[in-house]
């Protein structure tokens, strides 16, 4: 189980549940991982200041929020504790409804929902209650600087919150092109509307979950592994490698270039491995820098 991501407790009433959440999902798809086209090294991100360009740590970033006129408002998580001292430290369950009252839409992240300490025998008495009157609870939170609605649900023997998202968060349809909902009805004949009716009968069943994969990660995988066969795979030497070898030294390069230039000079090869003397080179420097010089002009 991955590590708990918030701590704090239950409050419903007078009564106090400290729990742990705990996320409740994990990414099963296939990761890709982003390459220059060119070269095939890897594509990093990095946090940069915009201005000058300059990369920054973590510890070095701080929130701002953004006035009407420019400015910027520094607030640290400290603050923010400040400023919802019970928020921050809190699920307080607000009521409890039915479930089915809540759109699917709304349901955003799951947290699987752990007792701390000796409060097993609450956790039990709040799981029950909420099982035997067929309820969930709609309750509020603050979690990683930002408050939430939520819904505590029980899933066997798990309590689970379910983050929501707010009304305001959810666009309304209004602006979209839909059928309306007596005409487009009205012009469907009984035989359609039997047979339809008929089709959803014979395929409506019980939901199980464990009889839905997800597919796209075995096609991938399957034509990554035929790649791989068919010897498309390329091979690129490692970040750490390229980091450490050894890069032509410019009097390498010099060397070179002046040898090239005697060749060209003599109009023949030098022997194999000889270099230019230190005479040749001043001598081939002083007919360069005089063929370069202006030449005066005499005055009458």
């Amino acid at each position: 189980m991955a590590r708990a991501i918030w701590k704090g407790a239950i409050t419903f009433g007078l009564v106090h549940l400290p729990v742990a959440l705990y996320p409740a999902t994990q990414d099963s798809g296939i990761d890709f991982d982003w390459l220059d086209r060119r070269t095939l090294d890897p594509v990093g991100y990095k946090r940069y200041n915009k201005r000058t360009g300059r990369e920054l740590k973590q510890e070095d970033i701080v929130k701002g929020v953004r006035q009407a006129n420019g400015e910027y408002v520094v607030v640290s998580d400290e603050e923010v504790r400040a400023a919802f001292p019970k928020s921050t430290q809190t699920i307080e369950i607000d009521s409890f409804i039915k479930a089915s009252e809540v759109p699917a839409m709304m349901l955003e992240r799951p947290y699987y929902v752990q007792p701390i300490g000796n409060a097993d025998k609450v956790y039990v008495l709040l799981r029950e209650s909420m099982r035997d009157a067929q309820v969930v609870a709609v309750a509020r939170l603050v979690m990683h600087t930002k408050e939430h609605l939520a819904m505590l649900i029980v899933c066997g023997s798990a309590l689970v919150l379910n983050t929501l998202r707010w009304a305001s968060d959810l666009r309304s349809p209004t602006q979209l092109k839909l059928p309306a909902d007596a005409g487009r009805a009205a012009a469907l004949t009984p035989a359609e509307r039997k047979m339809a009716s008929q089709l959803i009968r014979e395929m409506t069943t019980k939901w199980r979950p464990q009889a839905y994969a997800e597919h796209f990660s075995a096609a991938i995988k399957s034509l990554v592994k035929r790649k791989v066969a068919a010897g498309q795979a390329k091979q690129v030497a490692p970040l750490e490698k390229l980091a450490t070898e050894a890069k032509p030294s410019n009097v390498v390069d010099l060397r070179e270039l002046l040898a090239r230039s005697l060749r060209g000079r003599r109009g023949g090869t030098p022997e194999q491995g000889s270099a230019p003397t230190f005479r040749s080179v001043r001598r081939r420097s002083h007919v360069m820098r005089s063929a370069q010089r202006p030449r005066s002009r005499r005055v009458r």
